[in-house]
């Protein structure tokens, strides 16, 4: 772990930058040098990114976590329960910030600005990159690298076996037939194959009806569309007017069930809640 002290030369990189001149303190003459820490304590970590504020919450102690992300606490992009991000500060994710709360390591996902990167870089903080997982072994890797740099391996672990468990019981056994179904995002826009919110519903019987359509990720899938071509299950994540429109309870062959957008985008913990929904959706029609 870095002893958190700046040297002489980080310093005056960090006074060069304008709008630390006034902010930050070891611009100052005689102002406080970065606290050293012990290096047996556990690090303190800011995150940048909604996905890992997720498990982090999950493996960290609460006072090693400095700051979220600033989705956190915005219910269309947290994928953490509101009565749990109010318990954390959050970062607008600017530099200025987190040098200010004077981390151990940051870690952010891997579209960080390439600028931020630098300045992060140019002061001595270090930082830590994570992508996007599309698969739940991508997920459960993430899991133990995150909760081995917060010095939580065991709490990784204990997580890791949560989110298998997960996975098998929402399983379908071998044989069953493949409900088709359609995840309208946010947008009215369809999950790509190669993406985990559509790796869970392949692991929980459901077929993807937009995917044998040809549609990509992203693409938009118009209530006309939609309508022409209904699939068996139409999971609704989305607030659109279409998706709201009162064409679609009439759909005599078709099941409509809302799904939270909190449960598409990340992985780690919410795979659990994923797979115990996609389990609910599928035994009603059973």
């Amino acid at each position: 772990m870095r002893t958190g002290i700046l040297t002489t030369g980080k310093r005056l990189a960090a006074c060069a930058l304008p709008a630390f001149a006034l902010a930050l303190a070891v611009c100052l003459p005689g102002g406080a040098e970065r606290g050293a820490r012990n290096a047996a304590e556990l690090p303190r970590i800011v995150s940048l990114n909604p996905c890992i504020d997720a498990v982090l919450v999950e493996v960290a102690d609460p006072d090693q976590i400095l700051a979220l992300s600033h989705y956190s606490r915005d219910p269309a992009g947290s994928s953490i329960p509101a009565i749990v991000a109010q318990n954390y500060p959050t970062s607008g994710g600017t530099v200025e910030e987190v040098l200010a709360l004077n981390p151990d390591l940051v870690l952010a996902d891997t579209f960080l600005a390439p600028s931020t990167r630098q300045a992060l870089a140019d002061l001595g903080i270090p930082a830590r990159f994570v992508g996007i997982a599309s698969t739940p072994e991508d997920s459960i890797v993430q899991v133990h690298e995150i909760a081995g740099l917060a010095g939580q391996e065991a709490r990784g672990e204990e997580l890791a076996q949560r989110i298998e468990a997960a996975l098998a019981e929402g399983a379908t056994p071998p044989g069953t037939p493949t409900v088709s179904a359609v995840l309208w995002q946010p947008g009215q826009i369809v999950p790509g194959e190669a993406t985990l919110a559509s790796e869970l519903m392949r692991r929980a019987g459901f077929g993807s009806q937009s995917a044998a359509r040809g549609m990509g990720q992203a693409d938009y899938l118009s209530l006309e569309a939609l309508l022409a071509d209904p699939p068996e299950v139409l999971l609704v994540a989305g607030d659109a007017r279409a998706q709201r429109h009162p064409a679609l309870p009439r759909l005599k062959a078709t099941r409509v069930e809302s799904f939270d957008p909190a449960l598409l985008y990340c992985g780690g913990p919410t795979i659990i809640r994923a797979m115990a929904r996609l389990g609910e959706i599928r035994a009603k029609g059973t």
